[in-house]
């Protein structure tokens, strides 16, 4: 399976993240989302928490979240984005205070989706369930 990134189907930050991923990273990454059942058995199967406020991204078997799943994603966007992932040698404590922090008033900010995008078939196969 090539690496999956699990997100808050409900966020309209998550959503656009996603999107914006979907750009850049030249068919790396598949998606489902963190209230999915693929999601769910994820959370289940890499012993994370229950009620999970992050992105996660899972890689050779080895789940990442918050900054650490941030910093991984960038390492396989084009352009210049992997550049980011020299963040990955502050503190990750620091890192996330900042991740958190969004993470906190990500609905406050950018709202919530009241519906989800319907992508074209190539895309929605990157997608699970």
């Amino acid at each position: 399976m090539k690496p999956l990134i699990l997100f808050d189907g409900d966020c309209n930050l998550c959503d656009a993240s996603v999107q914006f991923i979907l750009k850049r990273d030249q068919g790396y990454y598949d998606f489902a989302s963190l209230q999915g059942i693929l999601g769910q058995q994820m959370i289940e199967k890499h012993r994370l928490s229950m009620d999970l406020d992050s992105v996660v991204v899972i890689e050779q078997g080895v789940p990442y979240v918050k900054s650490d799943a941030a910093l991984r994603i960038t390492k396989h966007l084009n352009s210049a984005w992997p550049l980011l992932s020299a963040f990955r040698w502050l503190p990750r404590s620091l890192r996330d205070v900042v991740y958190d922090f969004v993470a906190e008033h990500r609905h406050e900010w950018f709202g919530q989706k009241q519906q989800c995008l319907l992508p074209d078939p190539k895309t929605r196969a990157r997608f699970h369930d």
